[in-house]
């Protein structure tokens, strides 16, 4: 769900932010981390890493921060 989070709140605001400058930068440092996560997800190796504590922590830390870049953007 974070991932998809990610690539959504990216995509919405590159929208949003038409015209904006570094908007196509700012919206794919949301887009890309979002995209590779559910890449991830979806494969089967992906899928026993994500089942790890390390990587729920990981990954959780990363989406804490991408969540408050979206603010701050």
């Amino acid at each position: 769900m974070g991932a998809y989070a990610a690539l959504a709140v990216g995509l919405i605001n590159m929208r949003y932010q038409t015209g904006a400058d570094s908007n196509l930068s700012k919206s794919l440092a949301l887009v890309i981390p979002g995209a590779l996560l559910l890449l991830v997800a979806l494969t089967e190796p992906g899928k026993k890493l994500l089942n790890t504590r390390a990587a729920a922590i990981i990954v959780s830390v990363i989406g804490a921060v991408l969540l408050v870049y979206s603010f701050v953007v």
